[in-house]
């Protein structure tokens, strides 16, 4: 089983911080600057990260971290971080829905310019538009991030530590890697969500620490090359 990631990304940080806590085989491969290769396009036409490859599967590899996630969970019985229950799962796959359908692309929005990441297609930061428009699109964008996190806490986890409940779940690996972006713009996180990074790093110990390291390595080193 091999885990094709960019080791700067929130997105494959998830997927690492989960094969890691699993403690499945696998290796590693760091493709960054690589994924437009034909050799990886003829693997992944999507040219996407964090990409699976395993023999096992229909196309020999499947991408997103959240489909990852599921489906190694699923195909090793990983209840730990998935559990069986359908009530459960559902919660936890609407967690997920929500993160990457509506706070990762305001996350996106908000930190992208900052990390020299480009933008999507049709969003105002890769638009034509002049330096104060995109620069208020981002800050449109950062504004709208305490909605969703209000989300998180008051629905999701609903007086509980984690999306899973007493322990991290797959969503929580998800978001609480989505959120270590946030510190490219100095975003002043809630108070429980600093304690929630914190206690997804101390459950998770060196699981989570490895990857988000690589993260907030990347992070550190944009922000000193604008001091």
């Amino acid at each position: 089983m091999k885990l094709n990631v960019l080791k700067p990304s929130v997105n494959n940080m998830a997927a690492r911080v989960f094969v890691r806590a699993a403690n499945l085989e696998f290796t590693e491969d760091d493709v960054w600057g690589k994924t437009r290769s034909p050799e990886f396009l003829a693997k992944n036409p999507a040219h996407l990260t964090p990409m699976l490859e395993l023999n096992d599967l229909p196309k020999g590899a499947i991408w997103e971290s959240c489909a990852i996630m599921q489906y190694l969970s699923n195909k090793h019985d990983i209840t730990k971080f998935y559990p069986k229950s359908p009530e459960q799962r559902a919660t936890i796959d609407s967690a997920m829905f929500y993160i990457i359908g509506t706070l990762y692309p305001l996350v996106a929005r908000s930190t992208y310019p900052a990390l020299g990441f480009p933008q999507y297609p049709g969003e105002v930061g890769a638009s034509d538009a002049d330096a104060a428009a995109k620069e208020a699109a981002q800050k449109s964008a950062v504004a709208a991030i305490a909605e969703p996190l209000d989300v998180f806490h008051k629905f999701y986890m609903d007086g509980q530590p984690f999306i899973g409940g007493a322990t991290p779940s797959i969503a929580d690996m998800r978001l609480a890697a989505t959120l270590e972006f946030l510190a490219v713009v100095d975003y002043p996180l809630p108070a429980w969500a600093k304690t929630y990074i914190a206690d997804m790093e101390k459950s998770l110990g060196k699981a989570y620490e490895e990857p988000a390291a690589d993260v907030r390595g990347y992070i550190g080193y944009v922000k000193s090359q604008k001091k």
